[in-house]
């Protein structure tokens, strides 16, 4: 593909996101609309990841590999919500709580 052409995907989601913006006129997501159905392109979107994502090496995420890694980064927030001290007693009681359950 030429860095002239449009990827459709990428212009699919384009216009979805335009379609669920309280910003964007009416009229424009009805536009929108239209050529997403002209596309062929479902007009609702999805929270499903990806089924085409590839890693570095050419070979898929593992899911699993994901999943940790977001799960250190809620986790490593919580740690920075107990070290800061602006946060609330109740907040930092929170944090305390979900890093006790998950033994972090």
């Amino acid at each position: 593909m030429s860095h002239h052409e449009k990827d459709p995907a990428n212009v699919a989601r384009g216009l979805k996101a335009a379609i669920h913006n309280p910003n964007v006129s009416e009229e424009a997501k009805r536009r929108d609309m239209v050529r997403l159905q002209e596309m062929g392109a479902s007009t609702t979107t999805t929270d499903a990841p990806a089924q085409h994502t590839r890693g570095a090496e050419g070979g898929r995420y593992n899911t699993e590999t994901y999943v940790d890694a977001d799960m250190n980064r809620v986790l490593a927030g919580y740690k920075s919500t107990i070290a800061n001290p602006r946060t609330s007693e109740n907040a930092r009681a929170h944090a305390e709580q979900v890093l006790d359950e998950h033994a972090a």
